[in-house]
Formats: structure tokens, sequence, C-alpha cells
């Protein structure tokens, strides 16, 4: 069986950039600083140097360079990003998914449509289907 690839933490601000990537694909350190919402946008200073500790966690690669700036391509998915960020919120309530679905629940933010999907995808795990 092959090593589980783990996925580093990221910041807010990480995830939002990988976002950004995600979504447009290649982009420069100007595109993502473009792409942020004006009204709360970060310095370009503070986006460079927080996608070149992107690039050494290994979340982020330079992939070539158009004028004078560099092109990133991002290295892990949307989806693994997020199962470590769900994986991590859950060890803070000792593994427990129970006060986040309250949570959820009370806040509205957990819809019936979303409880159904829940439920297909638990009676497909527990038949030996895989994640």
């Amino acid at each position: 069986m092959p090593a589980k690839l783990i996925t580093p933490k990221l910041s807010k601000l990480e995830f939002q950039l990988m976002e950004v990537l995600w979504a447009a694909g290649d982009c420069s350190i100007r595109d993502m600083h473009q792409a942020l919402p004006q009204q709360r946008r970060p310095a370009y200073t503070t986006i460079q140097t927080t996608v070149n500790r992107m690039e050494a966690k290994g979340v982020v690669e330079r992939v070539g360079q158009s004028g004078a700036s560099h092109i990133y391509r991002p290295l892990i998915t949307r989806d693994n990003a997020q199962r470590t960020l769900i994986e991590d919120l859950l060890s803070i309530f000792g593994g427990r998914s129970q006060p986040v679905m309250a949570h959820l629940i009370k806040s509205g933010k957990l819809s019936l449509e979303d409880v159904k999907q829940a439920e297909k995808a638990l009676r497909h795990l527990s038949k030996g289907g895989k994640q």
C-alpha cells in the first residue's frame, strides 16, 4: 500500500490564494493579488511572501515566467486541502463530528438536501463502497 501523502496545513490567506489557482489555473503573484476582494486585499508584498512560503511547503511550484513575473501552479487538490482542514477541525473536538453538525444545523448552514446526500454517502460506505 502506498504511503499516504500529507497535505500541509494552509493559513486562511494561503487557502484563498489556492482557491484563485484552482479556479484560474497557473497565475502570477500579480494575478493572485488582483483576484482577491479589493476591500480586504493584503499588500502585494504580503502575497509575494505568502506564495514563497507556499512554495517552500510544497503546495505550489514555479512553472515558468511571463516577463518579469513568475508563474505558479498548485501542487495539491482542493479536495486534499479541504480534507486536511476538516480533519484538523474534527481533531479539536476529539474526532467527534456531532458538535460540528449541531452548529451547522443551528446556524442554518446545513440543509435537508445536505443531510440526504450525507445519508446516501454513509449508506454507500456501509455497503463497502469507497470514499
